[in-house]
């Protein structure tokens, strides 16, 4: 495991606050509209940025599968996070790294952090399954907040024995002006 991953995750407290161990590797998340970026494990990026679904790889092993979960731990504040963690993007029984071909369990949603919060983190996190995932969690569509808040990555994870994460990443952002229009497509 590469320690400077160690480092990364536990000085942005994802470790412990969402996992006990880093992942073995990067995964990239790049974003080419509305304009190009890329998540490089902890970069400052807006809401603006990464407001479509991105593009996520990793390295897979031929055959497999693998659930991606992208969460926000630090809402509605990471000093009051009493929503801990709200669910932005759940998709498992991905084939290799096609997302498109997973089952998506929720909706991608951007990076919507209230005014005034701060910087939250965006965490992403692969986990290969040890099978094909039967899922009874409730699907989340991208128009609602329903269901989404309080939600555990380590319940999900020990539910459906995913183990530790094989690879993953993160950024940070706070609220600009993209936030008010995410609100109102989740009905807020």
């Amino acid at each position: 495991m590469d320690s400077n991953m160690d480092v990364k995750y536990s000085e942005n407290g994802i470790i412990p606050d969402v996992i006990d161990s880093a992942p073995k590797e990067n995964a990239e998340v790049q974003w080419s509209t509305p304009e190009k970026c890329s998540a490089t494990v902890g970069n400052v990026l807006t809401p603006t940025m990464v407001q479509n679904r991105p593009t996520v790889t990793w390295r897979a092993e031929e055959g497999a599968l693998y659930t991606l979960i992208k969460i926000d731990p630090d809402a509605p504040s990471r000093k009051d996070p009493k929503y801990r963690e709200w669910q932005h993007w759940v998709v498992v029984n991905i084939p290799n790294i096609d997302i498109t071909k997973g089952e998506e369990l929720s909706a991608y949603v951007g990076a919507g952090p209230p005014k005034d919060t701060g910087l939250h983190r965006y965490v992403y996190l692969i986990f290969k399954q040890p099978g094909k995932l039967t899922c009874d969690e409730k699907r989340l569509s991208n128009k609602s907040t329903e269901n989404r808040g309080g939600w555990k990555t380590r319940s999900f994870v020990q539910k459906y024995n995913l183990g530790n994460p094989i690879a993953g990443n993160f950024f940070l952002a706070e609220y600009d002006d993209y936030v008010p229009i995410l609100y109102k497509q989740l009905g807020n």
